[in-house]
């Protein structure tokens, strides 16, 4: 990978960055954002559907050359948020299997502990994946990416307490797992343009968003649309959001 880059990207055709959460059963009904859980045996059906279809399933950083224009192919970016440790005993077996790969942006302070920033909204506490869960994630050929120390809304905190969140879920993430870490993606998906420019200003190389579409030339390497997968996106649905314009047209 390089380690400078331009500042947007130079794809000729668009690319689809999935958002996984949780891959696990759904929560009872009337659970908060319920749709954030993806059944084990849907998200299989989605990534053999992709496989079947000829479509490579990657990491950011293995979807670094698609976005730079440097390769063309039919590839898709995988991404899950938060680093559930369900990620990995349901997901992982999958990706192996299909000889695909993907980033999960991890809390750094709150490895091995629960999401504890859902609390006040009601959402089930969950096992996240704990430091030699994701050493394990890491030698099974997926990627980590950083998602701040504490799971905080970055918009909602000074300039130097967003660069301590940022820059030093990069240093924590990189002294555990002795390796650079240069993908991030924002908590709650809120962020300006002051703190993209911080999370630039860190070393991160690429940053994701909950704003939904695919990637077009000229986006921003750090304010990266991604394509949403939810509870009831079928495989037939998945196909029209990744191909189409439907994505693209949503807020």
């Amino acid at each position: 990978m390089h380690d400078v880059t331009t500042a947007v990207t130079a794809n000729r055709k668009p690319i689809p960055i999935l958002t996984y959460h949780q891959i696990a059963p759904k929560p009872p009904k009337g659970t908060p954002f319920r749709s954030l859980c993806v059944d084990p045996k849907d998200f299989a059906h989605q990534m053999e559907f992709l496989r079947l279809l000829g479509y490579q399933g990657l990491s950011m950083t293995a979807l670094m050359p698609y976005l730079r224009g440097e390769k063309e192919g039919k590839v898709v970016g995988i991404t899950f948020d938060d680093g559930y440790q369900n990620n990995l005993v349901h997901a992982l077996p999958v990706l192996q299997r299909l000889g695909f790969s993907s980033t999960c942006y991890v809390v750094s302070q709150l490895l091995g502990k629960t999401n504890d920033w859902d609390m006040k909204v009601g959402i089930p506490q969950v096992p996240l994946m704990s430091v030699d869960e994701l050493r394990h994630w890491l030698a099974s050929g997926q990627e980590v990416g950083g998602h701040t120390r504490h799971h905080v809304n970055l918009t909602q905190i000074n300039a130097e307490e967003c660069f301590t969140e940022v820059d030093g879920c990069k240093l924590e993430l990189e002294a555990l797992f002795d390796q650079r870490i240069v993908h991030f993606c924002y908590p709650y998906g809120d962020y300006g343009d002051t703190q993209a420019a911080i999370v630039k200003k860190s070393g991160f190389l690429t940053a994701t968003t909950t704003r939904r579409g695919r990637i077009y030339v000229n986006a921003d390497w750090w304010q990266l649309r991604r394509v949403s997968v939810a509870r009831r996106t079928s495989r037939v649905g998945l196909l029209i959001k990744m191909l189409t314009n439907y994505e693209d047209q949503k807020k």
